[in-house]
């Protein structure tokens, strides 16, 4: 039953986004244990339009170089080898996108960026694989853009009905029978990622149901939850004991340890609008 409600967001093939080939081998290409920075650097200047992208984020406030970045090399230096590889994923999978109309486009993909990067420094005290975390915390919410698509009256509606923090699933689930973490693991399998990924976004709508237990899928809940307090402006540590307490008793994380290494909101989000543009 849940497959055939899911299917309804992708029964247009024509319309449904495609997963650009430059990330697939970025994606590819970083399983290499001997990937070097120049190497990198060297399969994104594949992409015209991507590297566009990432010298003038290079060049940004995020950033603030001494000097002005030319080449994809030197901003491929200044950015570093983790960012260089996040950036242009974040970059690839937002293009994937069209804008919706009627729908704050940035503010989402700041959630996105917030999301990912919170799911990678909560997956270093969980013993998950942060690369995969950051991939998965990435595209959590982009189901919500095809259920726009196809259904932007219920989308929109659940968007505004979730007055109260971690709440959007749960509007998703009653006005549509299913939510945006269970649309976007349907299309992280059609766009041919790892069946662990899949597996933890589908699980990421209720963690603590899943058997067995997926611990990415309760980092991506717990990154959500996070990005959420960033967006609403309020203490992140707290609204996450506040709305997952179980879930973060079963992940065991060290609150001291986590709150030393929780990224700011703006840091994380800073440079979002050089990616879209």
């Amino acid at each position: 039953m849940q497959d055939r409600i899911v299917d309804r967001f992708f029964a247009n093939p024509a319309s449904l986004p495609s997963m650009p080939e430059i990330a697939h081998r970025l994606l590819k290409a970083c399983d290499r244990a001997d990937i070097d920075l120049g190497t990198l650097s060297h399969l994104v200047g594949q992409d015209q339009g991507l590297s566009v992208k990432l010298l003038r984020l290079a060049n940004s406030a995020r950033f603030s170089p001494r000097h002005e970045i030319a080449t994809l090399k030197d901003a491929a230096a200044t950015v570093g080898m983790t960012q260089l590889r996040d950036l242009s994923l974040a970059a690839c999978v937002a293009g994937a996108f069209p804008a919706v109309s009627g729908f704050d486009r940035l503010r989402f993909w700041r959630q996105c960026m917030a999301c990912a990067g919170h799911a990678r420094t909560l997956a270093q005290g969980c013993d998950v694989d942060e690369d995969q975390a950051y991939l998965a915390g990435l595209v959590l919410r982009t189901g919500e853009l095809l259920m726009l698509m196809v259904d932007p009256e219920h989308t929109l509606q659940a968007e505004a009905d979730a007055h109260l923090p971690d709440s959007l699933m749960d509007h998703e689930r009653r006005l549509m029978s299913v939510t945006h973490a269970d649309v976007s693991a349907e299309l992280a399998t059609r766009w041919r990622f790892p069946d662990t990924l899949t597996a933890a976004l589908r699980a990421a709508s209720d963690p603590m149901a899943v058997r067995p237990f997926s611990r990415l899928g309760g980092v991506l809940r717990l990154a959500q939850v996070l990005s959420e307090a960033g967006d609403r402006g309020v203490d992140p540590l707290a609204l996450m004991l506040e709305t997952q307490r179980p879930l973060v008793e079963h992940l065991h994380l060290d609150l001291d340890w986590l709150g030393a290494h929780l990224t700011s909101w703006d840091q994380l989000t800073a440079g979002v609008d050089q990616l879209l543009h």
